[in-house]
């Protein structure tokens, strides 16, 4: 219970800070916690370093701002803490695997690495990790109706045991890069898991969706080079429909899992809930 606390108390210290200045000795004493245990829980919890999680949230936040507003790229790097603008761009191209300028003509998702929000049951140890949803939340709820992609990475888990996880980070993002790229602009990309995300359409005829979701699959077997090996990446997609503006959020990530769950049950590469 006392981990949960920690937990919780310092991801919404860095959440509340992102743009300022501070110290991972900051974060242990605002959730009265040492600071190596802080960093062991993260990475028990998580499995991404401390300073990893800080500079992923960073990263995700200066890419919103690239795409929805008109500051520079010196500003975004400012914003976000980083001494100058290369240090900024080298940490962009890290995580984007591309400049902050060239990110700006490519992409329209930029949630690549979403807040993290853990349940507590009341027992001993931490129930349930999710990722927010609540800016998913709020726009099905002004897109009633309308059909909802569920993506599920195929064979992630071997990708990363194989080649390590620098190459799963490659695959995911590769599995994003499609997703937005052949998708309209209307419909809006979020991250709902490690290897699941959600494309929310603004469509209410099922044969254009599955045109669309057709289109996404056509990439499916296409590889990734990485350490001059290629490496195959598919994924299956679930189809769903949020129906009605009544939707309650805690129900909403088993709507989207249950047509993620609804392919991976049936083996199909594209189904529909």
């Amino acid at each position: 219970m006392k981990n949960f606390y920690i937990l919780t108390d310092a991801i919404n210290y860095i959440e509340d800070n992102l743009c300022n200045d501070f110290t991972l000795d900051d974060i242990a004493a605002s959730c009265y916690s040492s600071l190596s245990g802080l960093k062991k829980l993260f990475r028990y919890a998580l499995h991404h370093g401390l300073k990893e999680y800080i500079s992923k949230r960073r990263i995700t936040h200066a890419a919103h701002d690239l795409l929805n507003t008109d500051l520079s790229v010196t500003e975004i790097a400012m914003k976000y803490q980083y001494n100058s603008p290369e240090v900024f761009t080298r940490a962009f191209s890290k995580v984007w695997g591309t400049t902050p300028s060239a990110f700006k003509k490519q992409w329209k998702f930029s949630g690549i690495f979403p807040r993290i929000l853990f349940e507590y049951d009341g027992g001993e140890i931490m129930s349930k990790k999710n990722v927010d949803l609540s800016e998913l939340y709020d726009l099905l709820k002004s897109r009633t109706n309308s059909y909802v992609l569920c993506f599920d990475m195929i064979c992630l888990k071997p990708i990363n045991d194989t080649y390590g996880h620098e190459a799963g980070d490659k695959a995911i993002l590769e599995c994003l890069r499609r997703i937005d790229t052949l998708s309209d602009d209307n419909c809006i990309l979020f991250r709902i898991g490690g290897d699941e995300f959600a494309l929310v359409t603004d469509l209410q005829d099922p044969k254009k969706v599955e045109v669309l979701a057709k289109r996404i699959l056509k990439e499916n077997g296409q590889p990734i080079l990485y350490s001059n090996t290629e490496i195959p990446i598919g994924m299956r997609i679930g189809c769903t429909r949020i129906v009605g503006s009544n939707i309650r959020y805690s129900n909403l990530y088993a709507n989207l899992y249950q047509a993620i769950e609804g392919a991976r049950d049936n083996n199909e590469c594209y189904y529909i809930a």
